[in-house]
């Protein structure tokens, strides 16, 4: 398993991140799997096999059953695991039952550890900005935890640029911790982490956790121009990742990727995560599983690349226009490499 740095950090964690938010099936995650203790346990067996020992989950998914089947599957065995949970979402009735206050956040950690069956978390980070609650207070509260020891490293999530540089700003002002990592939807079939959030990552030596990277599904060798979305899946249903890039961009790269199965004999979904492994700031990408054939195909992802032309072929079939400023900024592409 190839191992990279966390972000900043010295710790190294691998290339691949298992997210487990197909463990519960409750609510609004009953299509992205339904994954219960006895069989969240035997994937924890194949992943401590290839030595894909970063799990990443969150209080919200299956409101607070997935960090329980982890907790479970986990039994005697934590300290194999590096791993990821957020808070911020609501998980708790009331006016403070989200956010990102010092309230919501000491009891959402103390919930997350209750149901991890762990006295620590590796990672803990906040799942998206809460602009009502002042950033010292989020940054001081997470410094806090850190110092306790009940969290090792901080990580936000769905963060804009001018979000986590105000966070890392309040940081060096206070003598606080700092963000490690930014959790952001990067695929394919949406490029618009490469705009702002790309620049500022290489720039603060952010490490990126990549979720959803193959577009919920999409980008996994089911959809094409001439097939509709299959019913009753998580393509058809969470169309959360179809708000980035264009129908016809996907199309074009699902073109590429089937020549590429082609000429690699590798998967698109083993296509889709090695490009972006190839990419600048990737820490780890997160990858899910319904069952243990998902779950090896993904692994597959790795131990390989792709060449240099097989890299602009996606690049080229991928590339939307960029939004304002940043076509302009490449008036300027020979003083500002990023904005190229």
């Amino acid at each position: 398993m190839e191992h990279r740095k966390l972000g900043n950090s010295g710790l190294m964690v691998p290339a691949l991140c298992f997210g487990t938010a197909t463990f519960g099936g409750n609510g609004g995650f009953s299509t992205w799997g339904n994954t219960q203790v006895e069989e969240a346990t035997h994937i924890i067996d194949l992943l401590l096999e290839v030595g894909a020992n970063f799990i990443d989950t969150a209080d919200v998914y299956s409101a607070g059953r997935s960090e329980e089947i982890l907790g479970l599957a986990l039994a005697g065995r934590r300290d194999k695991v590096m791993l990821a949970t957020k808070a911020a979402f609501g998980s708790e009735p009331g006016a403070n039952g989200s956010g990102t206050s010092r309230h919501h956040i000491i009891r959402a950690c103390e919930a997350s550890l209750r149901r991890l069956n762990t006295d620590y978390i590796d990672l803990y980070q906040m799942h998206g900005f809460d602009a009502l609650t002042p950033v010292e207070e989020t940054m001081r509260a997470l410094d806090d935890l850190v110092r306790s020891g009940k969290v090792r490293y901080i990580g936000c999530s769905n963060h804009s640029g001018w979000h986590l540089m105000k966070s890392l700003a309040t940081s060096e002002k206070y003598g606080l911790e700092r963000y490690v990592t930014h959790q952001a939807y990067y695929s394919l079939a949406g490029r618009d982490y490469e705009w702002e959030l790309m620049p500022l990552a290489v720039d603060q030596k952010i490490g990126t956790l990549v979720w959803s990277p193959l577009a919920g599904g999409r980008l996994a060798g089911k959809v094409r121009r001439s097939d509709p979305t299959p019913a009753g899946t998580r393509t058809a249903a969470w169309a959360e990742t179809a708000l980035s890039g264009s129908q016809e961009g996907l199309f074009r790269t699902i073109d590429v990727l089937d020549a590429l199965v082609a000429e690699t004999a590798k998967t698109h979904s083993q296509i889709a995560l090695n490009w972006l492994l190839s990419r600048p700031t990737i820490t780890s990408v997160i990858f899910g599983a319904r069952n243990e054939a998902q779950l090896r195909d993904n692994l597959g992802a790795i131990g390989w690349s792709l060449t240099a032309e097989q890299i602009k072929r996606l690049d080229e079939a991928s590339v939307e226009k960029p939004p304002y400023p940043y076509w302009h900024q490449r008036f300027m592409g020979a003083r500002n490499p990023a904005a190229v």
